[in-house]
């Protein structure tokens, strides 16, 4: 019995945090999908706070340049980290999550391009 109740337990867990980060994913790309939207209507990027999201956004500029992000803002990607402004290459004006290695961990961002070529995301 306290094996069935362990396993039971542990299904559960399990369904329980599929259906949180499904959850997150949703609010993720709606944060990102905002931050396109006042771009592409008219909303300076810099005007917007990294942390104003949870996990935070980003907006980087077609050359690498990050115009918001917590503690690299004003500095150029391609120099930091290569392979993640390489992945962020894949972003789309429609949106599409990305997957890519950082310091050892897997990390997902949902990226998508505004109408002048910038792109904004966040994930975890």
């Amino acid at each position: 019995m306290k094996h069935l109740v362990a396993v039971v337990s542990f299904v559960a867990v399990v369904f329980f945090s599929v259906l949180a980060v499904a959850a997150d994913k949703v609010s993720i790309a709606n944060h990102v999908d905002e931050i396109v939207s006042a771009i592409d209507g008219g909303k300076e990027a810099a005007s917007f706070a990294p942390d104003a999201y949870t996990p935070y956004a980003f907006i980087m500029d077609s050359s690498g340049t990050l115009l918001v992000h917590p503690s690299l803002a004003g500095q150029d990607l391609k120099e930091k980290a290569m392979p993640i402004y390489e992945a962020l290459q894949a972003a789309t004006d429609k949106g599409q999550w990305i997957t890519y290695e950082y310091n050892g961990n897997e990390k997902n961002t949902y990226a998508k391009k505004t109408a002048s070529g910038l792109i904004v995301g966040s994930g975890y």
